[in-house]
Formats: C-alpha cells, structure tokens, sequence
C-alpha cells in the first residue's frame, strides 16, 4: 500500500512514552534515481534515511540536521539530511563489495555524527559510536547511554520505499518521591509497549496506513496523534552556496583551474547538478564591479 511521504508524531495520553512513524516514498526513489547502489549499500541509506527524519521531531530547530556515518570500511561514508521544513536528501560512498554484517563490517572503524544547525542558534553536534548489528542498535545504546533517554527504533528499506518506527521514553518530571513510588510502573509501561511495538513485521509497517498500524499493536491505549509532516526530496546546493565557495578558494586558484581546464565544473553530490564557471563569470565574482559587464554562468542538468 503506497504512503504519502511523511512524518506522523504521536503520544501515549497516560504514559511517559511517545512515538514516530517515518514513511519515504517518492523521495526515496528519486535519490535512487541519481546512483545505482548496491543492495546493501541501499539497506544502510534507507536505514540511515529513516533515523535522520525520525530524530528530527525530537529537537526543535530551525534548518538542517545531518547525519554523517564515516568509516575505513567497504561503506567509506553515508550522509543523510533533513530541514525543518521536511526536505530530505543523502547519499552513499562505498568501494568494492560491501558485505552483509555488523556496522563493524560494513562500515569498518568509524562513528555517527549528527549534527544540528539552526538559525540562531550555535551549531550542535553528538558523536554515536558504531556498535550493534544495524544502525538501530546503535541509536538505541546511544539513547539509553548517552541520553537517559530508553529509545527503539525499527526501520525497513526496498527498492521503492522506506518505513521507520521510533519509540522513546519521555523524562519523569515527577517529584524525586513520586519518581521512586512510580519507577516500577514506568518500566512496566516501557517494558509491555516495547513487547506489543516489537510484533510488528515489516509487511505491517510498509503495508499498512499508519492508524490502522497503531490501532492494532496498541487497540488498549489510547494515543494522541499529531497533524503528519508532509516530507519531499529536495537538495540545498545552488549557484551562489557555489559562489561563496569560490571566493573561499581564492582567485588565483580559480584561475589556476580555469588555466588548467578552462572552466570550473562544481558538481552536487546528492542532486548531480552541474555549475560551470568560465572565465567571464570568476572575473565577475571577483570583481564585482564588472558583474554587469558579463554574462551569467550556466547549470547543466
């Protein structure tokens, strides 16, 4: 059954436990349209893809969160990103056969990073370290480790789709008594929504509409369930992100370049869009007082 491409928040009303469910439709397929990966180089993407978008209704921010796996292994790099405003984009870098296995050894040694940059604010940064099977494992140690914060995540990637489902214990807020007279309950809580989440099967997750999915593995709690986030492909790269990067190089490498190939080519990674620089348009950038003087250049697609 095909998904709107989307977000879909929800809480439990008398518990200390809130949800996600991630789907990615059209956006996925069109960043497979750009690279032919390899089936496991794919799984590692999609998986990747689903947490980055998962994570991000955990924090507010405003603009873009990132999540860059980086190691020495056969999979040398994936970076996935998401913005406030639901645009998503990534991409994979692998060399040779890439292995079924462990992030060990698909990944080699390596980390998570996961990075927020929002407007105003100074840029946050956390580091995950590769352990576990899947990069569900990993998250979920990191949560409990790292955040206090018990988490699940379950995510399942095709050829045509994505699907994710996050769990997430909230913080007692309760006095330190109240906390102490209620710890078993909490856990209890924790503990029977975690054994009902896990039942699911990944046809369930792909196949079904989301309150059909969450009637069935929980039809004896009562949820609230927020408005969806619509999500959609989209890349950040444009001509003048290239420009400034230009004018960070120097002129003299520029013209060294154009020397060299006589033109500046600037491809994006995750969109494959192509800016060509000639030398009519570094002497515009670099002298802006001729810009008028000049043609613009050119994107080829």
């Amino acid at each position: 059954m095909s998904h709107h491409d989307q977000l879909l928040r929800f809480n439990f009303q008398h518990l200390d436990i809130r949800g996600e469910l991630v789907y990615l439709n059209s956006s996925w397929q069109q960043m497979l349209a750009r690279y032919d990966y390899p089936a496991n180089v794919r799984q590692q993407l999609g998986s990747a893809m689903a947490a980055v978008v998962l994570l991000s209704a955990t924090i507010k921010f405003d603009g873009n969160m990132i999540m860059q796996v980086q190691g020495n292994g056969p999979l040398k790099k994936l970076v996935v990103q998401v913005t406030s405003e639901g645009a998503v984009r990534g991409l994979a870098r692998w060399e040779g056969l890439v292995p079924e296995g462990s992030l060990q050894e698909v990944f080699g040694d390596g980390r998570i990073v996961i990075t927020v940059l929002s407007q105003g604010a100074d840029p946050y940064q956390s580091l995950v370290a590769l352990e576990g099977h899947t990069l569900a494992d990993a998250l979920n140690v990191y949560f409990l480790q790292s955040e206090q914060l018990p988490s699940t995540f379950q995510m399942v990637t095709t050829p045509d789709c994505v699907a994710g489902f996050f769990l997430q214990q909230l913080p007692d807020s309760r006095s330190a008594l109240e906390r102490q007279l209620n710890e078993q309950a909490r856990e209890e809580d924790w503990t029977r929504i975690n054994v009902l989440a896990a039942t699911v099967d990944s046809g369930e997750l792909l196949g079904l509409q989301p309150e059909t999915l969450l009637f069935r593995l929980f039809h004896e709690e009562q949820l609230m369930l927020h408005a969806p986030k619509d999500l959609h492909f989209s890349c950040t790269c444009s001509r003048d992100k290239v420009e400034r990067t230009l004018l960070t190089i120097g002129r003299a490498e520029a013209d060294d370049i154009l020397q060299t190939d006589g033109k500046i080519e600037v491809d994006c990674e995750f969109c494959q869009e192509r800016y060509l620089f000639d030398a009519a348009d570094v002497e515009a950038l670099f002298d802006p007082d001729r810009k008028d003087e000049v043609p613009s250049g050119s994107i080829v697609h």
